[in-house]
C-alpha cells in the first residue's frame, strides 16, 4: 500500500518531469517501419542491408512482436475493427526499388511477415532501378503484400507548389493522386485506397484533395509510433535506416523517446 509520501513523490514527479521524460501519446502504440531499399551493402543512406533486414524479422519473431498488415491498423482508425492487439508492429516499403523483389521478398516470405508496398507506377517496368509490374504480380499472389499508391512519379509537393501557377499545381496534384491509383488498380488488380507521401511531405489541401481522389488513409514519415492521438490521413511512420540496430531499433519497438529509455535502465 502507497505511503502519503509516496502518492506526493509520484505527482510531483509528474508535474515536474520533463516531457521527454512520460510515456507518449496516448495507449495505442504501433510502430509503423518504412522501409526504401536492400542490398548486401549500405551503399546509400534509404539501403539497408540484407542481413540487418533479417535480424529485424527475426528480433520482432523471437520477443513476442506480432507484425499485422497496415490494412488492420488502418480500418481500427476508420471504425472497422477492434484495436489490434499488444506489440503490434507494421512493416512497409516505398518506391518499388527491384532490390524489394531481389533481396527482401525471399525474407519476408520466409518468416511470414505482412508488408504494404507504397508504389509511384511510372517507374515500374521503366526504369532499371524499379521492379516490372511481373514481379509485383507474382508478390501479390501471396497474399502477404498490400500494393497502394505513392503518387505516380514521385513529386516534391513542397518545390512544386513554388514553381508552378495554382492552376498548374492544382493539376499536377490531381494527377499524381488519381492517375497513381488508376495505374495500380488496372495492372494489379487490387483496391488502391491509400497513399504514402513521397518525402512525406502533406498539409491540409493535400489531405483533401487525396480524400476527393477516393484515398481513406495517408500516411507520413514523423518518428514516433501511431496512437490514438493520430489521425487517419496523416498516420507517422518511422524511417529505418542502416543505422536503425540494436538499442535504437529497439526503442523506436518500444514507442519511447529515446532519453525516456535510457533514464530507465
Amino acid at each position: 500500500m502507497k505511503t502519503p509520501t509516496t502518492i506526493l513523490l509520484t505527482v510531483l514527479v509528474l508535474i515536474f518531469s520533463p516531457l521527454w521524460l512520460l510515456p507518449a501519446r496516448g495507449s495505442l502504440q504501433v510502430p509503423i517501419l518504412l522501409y526504401h531499399r536492400f542490398g548486401p551493402v549500405a551503399s546509400d543512406g534509404m539501403t539497408v542491408t540484407t542481413t540487418l533486414f533479417e535480424s529485424h524479422l527475426k528480433y520482432l519473431r523471437d520477443n513476442g512482436y506480432q507484425v499485422i498488415p497496415l490494412r488492420e491498423l488502418t480500418d481500427y482508425y476508420l471504425g472497422k475493427r477492434g484495436a489490434p492487439p499488444p506489440h503490434s508492429v507494421v512493416i512497409t516499403v516505398d518506391d518499388g526499388h527491384v532490390s524489394v523483389y531481389r533481396d527482401m521478398f525471399p525474407l519476408v516470405r520466409q518468416y511470414h511477415s505482412p508488408v504494404t508496398l507504397f508504389i509511384y507506377p511510372s517507374a515500374i517496368s521503366n526504369a532499371p532501378y524499379a521492379m516490372t509490374w511481373g514481379q509485383l504480380k507474382e508478390m501479390k499472389e501471396t497474399g502477404i503484400f498490400d500494393l497502394q499508391s505513392h503518387t505516380f512519379w514521385h513529386p516534391n509537393f513542397k518545390k512544386d507548389k513554388k514553381r508552378l501557377t495554382p492552376a498548374e499545381y492544382e493539376n499536377l496534384v490531381s494527377t499524381q493522386l488519381k492517375k497513381s491509383k488508376e495505374k495500380l488498380e488496372k495492372e494489379l488488380d487490387v483496391r488502391v485506397d491509400m497513399l504514402a507521401w513521397p518525402f512525406g511531405i502533406y498539409d491540409d489541401d493535400l489531405i483533401h484533395k487525396a480524400k476527393e481522389a477516393g484515398y481513406v488513409a495517408t500516411y507520413t514519415m514523423e518518428r514516433h509510433p501511431a496512437s490514438t492521438l493520430d489521425k487517419v490521413m496523416a498516420l507517422p511512420r518511422y524511417l529505418i535506416t542502416n543505422g536503425d540496430h540494436g538499442r535504437i531499433f529497439t526503442t523506436i519497438l518500444a514507442g519511447l523517446p529515446r532519453r525516456w529509455k535510457d533514464a530507465h535502465q
